[in-house]
């Protein structure tokens, strides 16, 4: 099935979720999910795979075992791409990112090695500069108050070393064209735009060394 955009009962499905959050809700409203949500997102998938890898669908169900919000379910659908790249689509619009969302210890140690050094620092500041200038965000997961230990807090790259992720993210607010062939091409415009960046992780990041049972 070619990705035709989202049509305007995924947006009312997740408004109606938003409104009752509950397993009555969802049962009466999963032939819609599917088709109206979950369909779309799995052709947008399908046609974004041969340039940034296999798509991934998130479940639907919320971890609540640790939240004091027991609501049953995400108000949203999200995949990943394993060459790089998140897609989320709520009642607010659709939202495209790529990145390093979280590092791990050994990973911030090089990423903050890497801010630091001249060379390779000043060109995360040009890339996240290009970026900006596109209107995209460029952000973390988690970022800390003050100058991480070993660094002066007058750095010239000060904002970047007190992040501890590096994102590029853009949110482009619900309109017609979500449910046109349009909303690939905003998808696909944020990815190629982070291509620089991810290439710029890759190379001086890297994936984490750490034991799985250390993360």
């Amino acid at each position: 099935m070619a990705f035709r955009g989202w049509p305007a009962e995924a947006l009312e499905f997740f408004e109606g979720l938003e409104a009752d959050n509950s397993k009555a809700y969802w049962q009466d409203h999963k032939a819609i999910y599917q088709e109206a949500v979950v369909a779309p997102m799995e052709a947008l998938l399908a046609e974004l795979k041969k340039e940034f890898g296999e798509g991934t669908i998130f479940r639907p169900y919320r971890d609540v075992r640790f939240s004091k919000d027991k609501s049953p379910y995400k108000t949203n659908i999200a995949a990943t791409l394993s060459k790089g790249g998140y897609v989320s689509l709520s009642s607010d619009g659709l939202g495209a990112g790529s990145g390093y969302y979280t590092l791990m210890p050994d990973q911030l140690e090089k990423y903050r090695a890497a801010v630091a050094d001249n060379r390779t620092g000043k060109a995360c500041v040009r890339l996240v500069e290009k970026a900006k200038a596109k209107g995209i965000e460029v952000s973390a997961h988690d970022v800390l108050k003050t100058a991480p230990r070993g660094y002066p807090k007058d750095h010239p790259r000060i904002e970047l070393l007190r992040q501890k992720g590096l994102i590029y993210w853009q949110m482009w607010p619900a309109g017609a064209w979500l449910g046109t062939p349009k909303a690939k091409d905003r998808v696909v415009g944020l990815l190629r735009a982070a291509k620089p960046m991810v290439k710029w992780l890759e190379a001086n990041v890297g994936p984490s060394e750490m034991p799985m049972r250390q993360r």
